[in-house]
């Protein structure tokens, strides 16, 4: 194999070069995005049917559709909210499912139920992924133009260009007003002609007609009949010909008022507290985030004069900051720990050209392993990054221990020319061992499910894709450049030891003389280690995914139930004044009777989206705490919730959007509401527990007007009739719509709003009967008022109400506990249950799974070396080192106030992996097992343990420390693998040897052969 990898190291260092610059290639077709793009396995069905009571609209609309959609093949539960006229159905599949055939089997059901469902019933389902919400969102504000220009900018000129840009999936407008004409009726007018609602609505859409009547070919030119009378403009709507007769014609100005005016909206939208449009962008799966805000302001700029003068065009919410910041700071820690690697280096071997080739090496394989992240259909994100710094360390490690293994090996043939590539192809199996050790625990991460599998699947290709390409350059490029750039002088200055480490070295000996003949010391100091470790698992919380700091949050609000539209705007003022004087918020945008990720939402309820300042003195976290506290005490009567973007993101996406969920299940929803409302009270009494919701949504009050089918039919009408007349009265009714420009602007015929504005004039409220009088609606009707009603939920047709809740400054584990502890003192009545959901749902699940990852991993493991050394002697000694390593590692999670979370857990996977790694090549130095050969072996490993862990350490330094944004979802990771690597150094160099000692003086046998 020397001699070969000899003949063709021109045609092998070209190859990899070739891997390098394709690596480089694939890295500017790789998309851009904060997560990995993942199927999340969830449908959301939203489905309208008008003004309904919430108790009619769950028996004639929910109920029909849930039963249709658990039909669906692989659905595993369905959740349901449902309010007046609307309901919103979330179904969840399991991993896996081909979510586009799920989506097209979904929609075949509710279309075969829908001729069952209330007349005029729409729908609306979409697949749940990270594209559902907005990855830049535009503000559009102006002092000179009307909220109809404005929103008609946004909508016709600018959309479509947004539209135009690669990767943009779409581009929703929200916010301004849209122009139609209003023919505000006076019915005691229209009744003196003896005309009805009718009349006039068939009248406006009979002479607003554009229409194709026939062809006639002539002189071999075809053409087409159009018969044509459209409305333009207002004076031709009131010019429309009602009737016609001996006396004259009465025309729609003669029993109307005719005047342009805006659609009725009942919502709300501003930015930095000025009325405002806007325009929410989408992303492609797949698509490249970055790519996309570049391209979008090169649009702007290239646009900049088709603006309209007046009209502010500002950003309300950026992702691609928070990942151009993410990656910065990902690469901004493998230079840290690319160059402290090489300072590292220079102080062990103090020569420049073994720094030189590790600086090769190390950017060499990160970039050829691009290539392999493209081949996997991967992409650029916040875990990909992060894979590839945690591996930085390990690339290093690789090269790190063939040059000290090549230059121990020239220095040992002082004044003779060593053949490098032999002296390499000596460490090939533990070199392939330690890569497959480091490589087969992730394995099992290819099995798990759920959102720890989606995310943490794209890190570990990450890390194996590193660590593929790692091993073939140092078993390849790093021998190569070895017999290119090294010499004789450069073995001999890098094998002579300083004083420190002949120090060490003799101090290692010392003790590993003293601990080999006493077994009771080994015994003490597992059961010791063990011990700690067992105490720091006890005191370590447990949490599910880690916190970043997004750079902005969501701040959802509800008003008191029934509250109107005006008197949410005025107490939202007072938000918006609480806002504008903190120096920590940028900007904001402002949603009233919307809500960024949809739903039902009333006119009381909305959120705000705030970013804040890139320097600021305060993080997030208690940003969002101070405002919650400010806006209570300030603005009562508002209750508000906190959260960031990408957070409230993963809790959508899973329908588990807050860390604290109760559900309650029970046949009666009054018994329902009044457990919630004991629950939310114990809940909020636990400390760490904030934004207590009882999970009751009143739905506000409502005037109800009772027909009576008896009264009515006297008056010659029937319930329908009063319904329609209603209808067309108060909301009115497009009859007609007329091409203005680029719209179609509706003509809107209504009452004046004054004659029902009031329940007493609702009463006098004139009804036209068939045969020509009229009769006031308090003559076929009862009105009254109604008190809001309770929008209802259930989860798999059962009546359920969740008591939710998030967690501020303690862990989730620590915070459930107590929260069960609590509840389980509670007396519930007959048939009432409670589960617990909500992220803790999720987090146990994780958990649960991470452990059978780590114990899979382990046994993976165990298989492995079993295979290379056929010893269960050898097997024992690392994996009971990997094991007290582990225990090491929750003592630094508790010294460092790091919670036990799902990236932890990752983390703690790896040290496997790597423990065993190091363990390997000391049994590859390691001739048989006497004192003084165990000794020997010892201190040649001492300094590339030393080296390759220090190394390891100041790599993964930065993430550690948390430096920069997105860094915090990677900490825990770094955190629980260099408190490993700490414990691995006197782990390995001195309990592992004396274990194994003991373990072959037990047996009696005494080897001969070295392990490689």
């Amino acid at each position: 194999m020397g001699d070969w990898l000899l003949r063709h190291r021109r045609s092998v260092l070209f190859f990899l070069t070739l891997l390098v610059l394709a690596g480089v290639a694939a890295a500017l077709k790789l998309p851009v995005a904060l997560f990995p793009q993942v199927a999340f396995p969830r449908i959301e069905v939203a489905a309208d049917a008008g003004n309904l009571p919430i108790a009619q609209t769950q028996l004639t609309l929910t109920q029909p559709l849930e039963q249709a959609l658990r039909g669906v093949p692989g659905v595993e539960k369905i959740r349901s909210t449902t309010s007046r006229g609307a309901t919103d159905i979330s179904v969840q599949f399991a991993w896996g499912t081909a979510m586009n055939t799920a989506l097209l089997q979904a929609e075949s059901a509710i279309n075969q139920v829908l001729p069952s469902l209330p007349a005029g019933t729409q729908f609306r389902a979409r697949r749940m992924d990270p594209t559902v919400d907005p990855i830049l969102g535009l503000a559009l504000t102006s002092s000179s133009l009307s909220p109809v220009a404005l929103r008609h900018y946004a909508y016709y000129d600018l959309r479509p260009r947004l539209l135009a840009i690669s990767g943009v999936a779409q581009v929703d407008v929200q916010g301004g007003e849209q122009a139609e004409y209003q023919v505000i009726v006076d019915p005691l007018r229209l009744q003196s002609y003896g005309l009805h609602f009718q009349d006039v609505s068939r009248a406006l859409a009979d002479s607003n007609i554009i229409t194709a009547v026939g062809r006639i070919q002539r002189h071999y030119r075809l053409y087409q009949i159009l018969s044509e009378s459209p409305l333009r403009t207002e004076q031709e709507i009131g010019q429309t010909i009602l009737k016609s007769g001996p006396d004259g014609v009465v025309d729609l100005a003669d029993v109307a008022q005719i005047r342009p005016g805006v659609v009725p909206q009942w919502t709300t939208v501003s930015a930095d507290g000025k009325a405002a449009v806007l325009v929410n962008i989408k992303q492609q799966i797949g698509g490249n985030t970055v790519a996309i805000d570049h391209a979008l302001r090169r649009l702007l700029r290239q646009d900049a004069a088709s603006i309209p003068a007046g009209v502010k065009i500002s950003t309300w919410y950026d992702q691609s900051q928070l990942i151009t910041a993410a990656a910065s700071s990902v690469r901004d820690a493998i230079l840290i720990g690319a160059v402290l690697a090489a300072l590292v280096l220079l102080l062990f071997l103090r020569n420049l050209r073994l720094t030189l080739i590790v600086a090769i090496v190390l950017p060499s394989v990160l970039l050829a392993s691009v290539l392999l992240l493209y081949v996997f259909h991967q992409g650029f994100n916040i875990m990909t990054l992060g894979g590839m710094a945690a591996a930085v360390g390990l690339v290093v490690d690789d090269a790190v221990v063939m040059l000290e293994h090549i230059m121990r090996r020239i220095s040992e043939h002082p004044g003779t020319r060593v053949p490098v590539l032999h002296s390499a192809l000596e460490l090939s199996k533990p070199l392939a061992g330690s890569s497959a050790a480091t490589m087969i625990i992730f394995l099992p991460l290819g099995f798990l499910s759920g959102i720890t599998g989606a995310f943490f699947q794209a890190l570990a290709i990450a890390i194996v894709a590193a660590l593929t390409v790692s091993f073939l350059v140092a078993y390849l490029a790093v021998p190569l450049l070895a017999e290119v750039l090294l010499r004789q002088k450069d073995a001999e200055r890098a094998e002579h030891q300083g004083p420190w480490l002949i120090w060490l070295g003799k101090l290692y000996g010392r003790v590993l003389h003293y601990l080999l003949p006493r077994p009771a010391w080994i015994l003490g100091i597992f059961i010791g280690v063990a011990a700690l470790g067992f105490w720091s698992y006890t005191q370590v919380g447990s949490g599910f995914m880690p916190r970043m700091d997004e750079g902005g949050f969501v701040l959802d609000y509800r008003a008191p139930p029934g509250t109107s539209l005006a008197e949410t705007d005025r107490l939202l003022d007072q938000v918006q004044d609480i806002l504008a004087h903190n120096s920590n918020v940028l900007s904001y945008s402002r949603r009233t009777g919307l809500q960024l990720g949809g739903g039902i939402t009333e006119a009381n309820t909305g959120d705000f989206f705030i970013r804040l300042k890139s320097q600021r003195q305060d993080n997030i976290w208690q940003i969002m705490s101070d405002l919650r506290q400010r806006i209570h005490d300030e603005v009562p009567g508002l209750h508000v919730e906190t959260g960031q973007l990408m957070e409230d993101l993963i809790g959508d996406l899973t329908a588990v959007p807050q860390p604290i969920e109760v559900k309650i299940y029970g046949g009666n929803p009054e018994t329902l509401g009044a457990v919630a409302h004991q629950v939310a009270q114990r809940i909020a009494q636990v400390p760490g527990v904030t934004e207590v919701f009882d999970g009751i949504t009143i739905a506000g009050d409502a005037v109800d007007i009772h027909i009576d089918p008896v009264r009515a039919a006297l008056a010659g009408m029937s319930p329908a009739d009063v319904t329609r007349q209603l209808h067309t009265l108060m909301q009115g009714q497009v009859v007609t719509r007329i091409p203005t420009g680029q719209e179609m602007i509706g003509v809107r015929l209504r009452a004046s709003r004054s004659s029902w504005s009031q329940i007493q004039k609702l009463r006098r409220l004139p009804l036209l009967a068939p045969d020509g009088h009229y009769l006031q609606l308090g003559q076929v009707a009862d009105v009254r008022l109604q008190s809001g009603q309770a929008e209802l939920t259930t989860e798999n047709l059962k009546p359920m109400v969740a008591v939710t809740a998030r967690i501020e400054g303690r862990s989730m584990g620590t915070v459930m506990a107590e929260l069960k502890s609590r509840l389980a003192q509670m007396r519930l009545p007959a048939g009432v249950y409670l589960q617990y959901g909500g992220l803790y749902q999720e987090q146990q699940r994780a958990m649960q799974a991470l452990a059978l990852v780590l114990l899979a991993a382990i046994l993976l493991v165990a298989l492995l070396l079993l295979y290379l050394y056929e010893r269960f002697s050898v097997v024992v000694s690392i994996l009971s080192t990997a094991i007290l390593s582990l225990g090491c590692v929750f003592f630094g999670l508790w010294l460092t106030g790091t919670e036990r979370n799902i990236t932890a857990m990752i983390g703690m996977t790896m040290i496997v992996g790597i423990v065993t790694e190091t363990a390997i090549f000391f049994f590859a130095e390691l001739r048989d097992v006497t004192p003084v050969e165990l000794s020997r072996a010892g201190q040649a490993r001492l300094r590339p343990v030393l080296m390759t862990a220090i190394i390891a350490i100041l790599a993964l330094l930065p993430l550690a420390l948390g430096l920069g944004a997105g860094a915090e979802m990677q900490a825990p990771l770094a955190i629980a693998i260099i408190s490993g690597l700490v414990a691995e150094v006197p782990l390995v160099l001195w309990f592992m040897p004396s274990l194994y000692g003991f373990l072959e003086n037990l047996r009696g046998r005494r080897p001969a052969a070295r392990f490689s």
